[in-house]
C-alpha cells in the first residue's frame, strides 16, 4: 500500500472527496476520488459505492473539488507573473510629475 497521500481532502458527513496532484511536463494535474465511509464493528471501512441519500453529498463535494482545483490553477498561474515582480522594497520611489513647471515650446 502507498504511503502518498492526497493534497486536500474535503468532508460533507460520512462522504469525502480526495484530490490528489499529479505534476507532468504539461504543468499539475489533479484527480478527484470518491468514498463513503462507515462503521464496521469497531472499525472504520470506506466504499466507492453511494446510496441514494449519499448523491447530493458528493455532487456538492464535486462542485467544492472544482472550485479548489480551479483556485490552485489560478494561484499557480499568478505565480510566474508574481516572481517577475520585484518586491516593493527593492523598488526604487516613483517621482511624481505633478505640479513641475514645463518648459515652453
Amino acid at each position: 500500500m502507498s504511503n502518498e497521500r492526497p493534497c486536500h481532502e474535503l468532508r460533507l458527513g460520512k462522504c469525502k472527496a480526495a484530490i490528489w496532484r499529479n505534476s507532468t511536463e504539461q504543468g499539475t494535474r489533479y484527480n478527484v476520488t470518491f468514498a463513503r465511509i462507515y462503521r464496521q464493528e469497531d472499525r472504520w471501512e470506506s466504499t466507492s459505492s453511494f446510496g441514494r441519500d449519499d448523491l447530493p453529498l458528493i455532487s456538492k463535494l464535486a462542485d467544492q473539488a472544482h472550485t479548489w482545483i480551479y483556485q490552485q490553477h489560478a494561484a499557480e498561474r499568478e505565480q510566474p507573473a508574481a516572481a517577475k515582480t520585484p518586491p516593493a522594497e527593492s523598488r526604487a520611489p516613483r517621482r511624481s510629475t505633478r505640479g513641475t513647471p514645463t518648459a515652453s515650446r
